[in-house]
């Protein structure tokens, strides 16, 4: 192992929490960080979702001390979405101070997570969202942990559709990737993992085949009125699971409660694996990056070419630069 690498398993391990809308991130995060505290396992806790109203633990960086999601939409006559993204941006144009002050602190901690916003596209598919991700990719072990609504899962179509998107965000990403079955303590999970592990366990659900009892009578997936079970929807579903099959069913995955905390010591289990996932696969690709950012074209004056970016408005918090209380001054 290089020096580099030797250097970054005495740093803490990120952990960039995504999912969908509803699907429990923000209550997981909180669940996780008092089982850190439980376990002596010092951790930061960090959120990205600008637009939250209230965040249920203790925060150690927040977006909102720096960017006002309200006056973002009034300054520039933004939607909620847009006004997000661009909150997004102002943030990461500044990461790297994140970065300084997580590295500041790595001796006394051993895990920093990162609660996403709940509009999922817009830090997955965004370019701050690929900023964040790159710049902590390349400064600390991270991982991408992906959490998933096991009672809505239930509908194999909408299961299908989680798998698609969780397949897009581990080949967006590049990072090593735990699927999160949350809620647990609504439904149980092994269905799910039975639909991953097994392809034609799946068809048969999706085909209204199956004989298991688990779960809900009453969930959309076995109402016969639900439009989702239409002869087309069945096909295209039955053709996604036919490509994506490959690639999910191979996925670190773990079962948890985020209420009662159940399945957390199998996550950090999962966790340990994939940090060393890190090291060996994603590290070397991500020095193999570097290299080619590195490489700056030479101008016909023989000078670099300059990447400054231009000058953008930061420290949005009212009307007001000077905010007090601002981690990114």
């Amino acid at each position: 192992m290089n020096q580099l690498g030797a250097d970054l398993r005495t740093k803490p391990v990120c952990l960039i929490v995504l999912g969908m809308a509803g699907s429990g991130k923000t209550t997981f995060v909180k669940k996780l960080t008092e089982h850190f505290m439980a376990i002596s396992s010092y951790s930061y806790a960090i959120n990205l979702d600008p637009a939250v109203h209230h965040v249920p633990y203790n925060l150690n960086i927040d977006i909102r001390d720096t960017v006002n999601f309200k006056e973002v939409m009034k300054q520039y006559g933004y939607g909620p979405n847009g006004a997000i993204m661009t909150s997004l941006n102002f943030f990461a144009s500044q990461f790297h101070k994140v970065v300084d002050m997580i590295n500041n602190s790595s001796s006394k901690i051993s895990f920093v997570v990162i609660d996403t916003p709940g509009q999922i596209e817009v830090f997955t598919w965004s370019a701050s969202g690929t900023i964040i991700t790159e710049l902590l990719g390349n400064s600390f072990p991270t991982l991408i942990v992906y959490v998933m609504d096991t009672p809505r899962s239930h509908n194999p179509i909408t299961f299908m559709s989680n798998m698609l998107y969780a397949c897009s965000v581990l080949y967006k990403m590049g990072l090593p990737f735990i699927l999160v079955l949350n809620k647990t303590d609504i439904i149980e999970s092994e269905f799910a993992i039975r639909w991953m592990r097994d392809f034609e366990t799946f068809q048969d659900a999706l085909g209204g085949h199956r004989q298991s009892t688990e779960g809900p009578s009453e969930l959309e997936c076995d109402n016969p009125s639900y439009p989702g079970t239409s002869p087309y929807m069945n096909s295209l579903i039955h053709s996604m699971s036919l490509v994506l099959d490959e690639f999910y069913s191979t996925l670190r995955c773990c079962s948890i409660s985020s209420i009662t905390g159940e399945g957390l010591t199998k996550f950090l289990d999962e966790v340990d694996q994939a940090k060393e996932e890190y090291f060996k696969i994603n590290l070397p690709r991500l020095q193999a990056k570097q290299k080619i950012y590195k490489t700056v074209p030479i101008g016909a004056s023989g000078e670099p070419y300059s990447f400054r970016p231009a000058p953008m408005l930061l420290d949005l918090v009212g009307d007001n630069d000077e905010a007090e209380n601002d981690p990114l001054p």
